[in-house]
C-alpha cells in the first residue's frame, strides 16, 4: 500500500506491463522514457526498481538483450557480411497487363575497420591499446649560476642539498 493506505501505482501502472518492459529496453528506451510510458514519476520508477525484483529483472533482461544484439551487430560489421537486396519492378507487357518482377541480388558489405579497431582495443587492450611515446631531444639544464651569489647566499643555497 502507498501513502495513507492508497494502493501503489506499481500494481496499476507497472506490473501489467512487465512482459513489455524488456522489449522497450531492448528497443533502446532509457529508464526515464520507460517511466514516462508507464505514466509514473521517475523517482517512483527508481523506488520500484529497488522494491520489486520482477520489475528490476524485466529491465535487466531488456538491457542484456540490447547489449547482446549490439555485440552481434558490431561483430557482423567488423567481419563484413553478405546480405540480399530485393528490388520489385512492375512492368507492363504488350497487351497492357501488369506483371511483377522481383530481382534479388546478393551483396557483400566489406569489414569496417573502425568496428574492428574498437573491438580489438576492448577485447585485447594489452596488444591493441593506443600508445603514446614521448621523446625528448636536447638536454635538461639544472645548473645554478653561482657567480652572482655572496658567500652567505652560496652557503645557504648549498645547505639545501646537504643531508
Amino acid at each position: 500500500m502507498g501513502k495513507g493506505g492508497r494502493r501503489s501505482k506499481y500494481y496499476t501502472h507497472v506490473e501489467p506491463y512487465l512482459d513489455k518492459i524488456p522489449y522497450w529496453r531492448k528497443d533502446g528506451l532509457t529508464e526515464e522514457q520507460i517511466a514516462k510510458k508507464l505514466k509514473v514519476a521517475y523517482s517512483s520508477f527508481r523506488k520500484y526498481k529497488d522494491e520489486f525484483s520482477a520489475f528490476s529483472a524485466a529491465l535487466k533482461k531488456g538491457q542484456e538483450d540490447l547489449v547482446q544484439e549490439m555485440e552481434e551487430s558490431l561483430y557482423k560489421r567488423g567481419m563484413g557480411f553478405e546480405y540480399e537486396e530485393v528490388k520489385t519492378y512492375i512492368e507492363e507487357d504488350k497487351d497492357g497487363k501488369k506483371k511483377k518482377r522481383v530481382e534479388k541480388i546478393t551483396k557483400f558489405l566489406a569489414p569496417d575497420t573502425t568496428a574492428l579497431i574498437f573491438a580489438l582495443k576492448n577485447l585485447r587492450p594489452g596488444k591493441w591499446k593506443d600508445q603514446k611515446n614521448i621523446e625528448h631531444s636536447g638536454s635538461v639544464d639544472n645548473n645554478i649560476n653561482l657567480s652572482y651569489m655572496t658567500d652567505d647566499e652560496l652557503e645557504k643555497e648549498l645547505s639545501k642539498y646537504e643531508k
